[in-house]
């Protein structure tokens, strides 16, 4: 059963990735970018897009019910490479499984992309990192409880590039690095759920990311992390969401451009950069 369920899966986005070139008008995209919770400003330092349509026109793919994510695809011509941006994600919390969660990327993959540059908001975990501050994932810590592990076994060792925190640090030497802790949600996590966490050894808590990033991983994808903080979950001070979406919006502008010159290096195609 578990490799029918895994064939149709498949199918499933070799089907959603035709229906996508036919959207856009590329039999293949070379890069893609899933920005999270308030990042769309980030998009704009992709360019004028070559097509924008809704993500439900995917087949597979789910409207997201968050707040701060708008359901929309766009198509990006940058350096001479094809980014497929993402705007907004679906959610564990959202009840579809996971393997709806990761179904973008592995449409993204079976359009032919070999890189992943994905964003999200965080919680601090920290006292000294500050909302606004972002930071690059090194690790991450998956305490969801939801198998998000991948379908093969893949070996999460290196999940997230050393040579894309890299090239993402030459655009902006101030990026933090650290572990992300990723809670399955909807509910923001409580004062002595963040110690615990803290004492686990992850710097930031959020909601999303991580079966995105495995997916990738699977398809042979070099990932790169990018989170902001948007909350400070040590003070005991409440977490809104529409502040959460916020401080992550005023902070995408000033990581867009991460973004875009991590794109170009790619596009270079410098010793640094060839694929893992």
């Amino acid at each position: 059963m578990a490799e029918q369920d895994e064939a149709g899966s498949d199918a499933l986005a070799r089907r959603a990735a035709a229906v996508l070139a036919r959207a856009t008008g590329r039999e293949r995209h070379d890069v893609v970018v899933v920005l999270g919770s308030g990042w769309a400003p980030a998009a704009e330092s992709l360019g004028p897009a070559v097509a924008d349509f809704a993500v439900t026109d995917l087949p597979g793919c789910h409207a997201p019910v968050a707040e701060g994510h708008a359901g929309r695809v766009r198509s990006c011509d940058v350096a001479g490479l094809r980014v497929l941006c993402l705007l907004g994600r679906t959610h564990l919390f959202e009840g579809h499984g996971v393997a709806a969660v990761a179904h973008p990327v592995r449409v993204a993959a079976a359009a032919g992309c070999r890189v992943a540059l994905v964003t999200n908001a965080n919680g601090s975990l920290r006292d000294d990192w500050p909302i606004g501050t972002g930071m690059l994932i090194t690790d991450h810590v998956d305490l969801s409880g939801a198998g998000s592990r991948g379908r093969r076994g893949v070996d999460l060792t290196d999940c997230w590039s050393p040579r894309l925190r890299v090239v993402a640090r030459e655009a902006d030497p101030g990026l933090r690095e650290g572990v992300y802790a990723f809670l399955r949600g909807p509910s923001y996590e409580t004062p002595a759920e963040a110690r615990m966490l803290r004492t686990l050894g992850a710097d930031v808590v959020g909601m999303s990311t991580v079966p995105e990033a495995v997916a990738a991983r699977e398809a042979g994808l070099e990932v790169l992390g990018l989170s902001v903080v948007t909350a400070l979950e040590l003070g005991g001070e409440p977490v809104e969401g529409s502040a959460v979406v916020a401080a992550a919006e005023a902070a995408a502008a000033r990581m867009g451009p991460v973004l875009r010159h991590v794109v170009t290096r790619v596009a270079a195609g410098s010793p640094s950069m060839s694929p893992t």
